[in-house]
């Protein structure tokens, strides 16, 4: 049985004392729920086998972070605003269409997910939460049960609808959260608004990294998630992480968002 140690970060953080500066006071209207410990076989198949994981409790937000969370954060966090932020933490991408770099401006709406953010500074948002980025087997976890079931993923109706979510999710505006019901754990809009960030995204594949230049990105990226991947159907999935592990952690998508995860206390 695998453990989440298991899955090796890519990235590392320099000036680690710029994301301490972050961790202040939590946001009193973050709701995060509980998700029990579980034994999880994952659909990715790290080393060619389905990886069955050893998940400890943890609690996730029960939304992702809105466009007007994101704003209040760079009102008490000025150095992650665009026009402050360091080159090594995003690239031109970021924010790239708010108005200002505190106001989104009238085309976005409040309860948007904010998306157009660097994993960096998505990280950063976590820490001023007393979180994290959510490791992928988490949120694969998570993102597994539907609203009456921990695990749907067999069902071939959700799974159509998954698809044609995140194909909506890569050529769309993102919707306003909570047009869906939750899931049994109380979490809302897992793969049906945005992309999301993830911990450990650039160490999804177990073989080269298919951003390398030469490197044939797109025959890798759609090999890699087919071949990494042991339940075939999940190709919603699929998609997710190839479109993720083709980013770099300084690239700003309009299309990829986030949420926070805790530890128990």
């Amino acid at each position: 049985m695998r453990t989440t140690s298991g899955m090796t970060r890519c990235h590392s953080l320099p000036g680690l004392a710029l994301l301490a500066v972050v961790a202040a006071t939590a946001h009193a209207s973050a709701d995060y729920r509980p998700l029990p410990a579980a034994a999880f076989r994952s659909a990715l198949a790290i080393d060619g086998a389905s990886a069955r994981i050893a998940l400890p409790a943890f609690a996730m937000r029960t939304e992702p972070v809105t466009v007007a969370e994101f704003a209040a954060f760079l009102t008490r966090h000025r150095q992650w605003r665009r026009d402050r932020i360091l080159p090594f933490y995003a690239n031109a991408d970021y924010l790239r269409d708010w108005r200002t770099p505190t106001v989104a401006g009238p085309e976005f709406a409040d309860r948007q997910p904010i998306t157009q953010v660097s994993w960096f500074a998505a990280r950063a948002y976590c820490a001023s939460e007393h979180a994290r980025l959510p490791r992928w087997y988490e949120w694969e976890y998570a993102a597994a049960a539907d609203a009456t079931r921990p695990d749907a993923r067999s069902d071939p109706l959700r799974n159509q609808r998954l698809l044609a979510d995140i194909l909506r999710a890569g050529g769309e505006p993102p919707r306003l959260i909570g047009t869906q019901p939750a899931n049994v754990y109380g979490i809302a809009d897992l793969g049906s608004l945005v992309w999301e960030w993830t911990e450990d995204y650039a160490a999804l594949f177990p073989n080269a990294d298919a951003r390398v230049a030469g490197g044939g990105p797109v025959v890798a990226l759609c090999g890699g998630s087919a071949l990494a991947f042991a339940a075939k159907n999940e190709y919603a999935l699929m998609l997710r992480v190839a479109a993720l592990t083709a980013l770099k952690p300084v690239d700003a998508s309009p299309h990829v968002g986030f949420r926070c995860v805790r530890d128990p206390e």
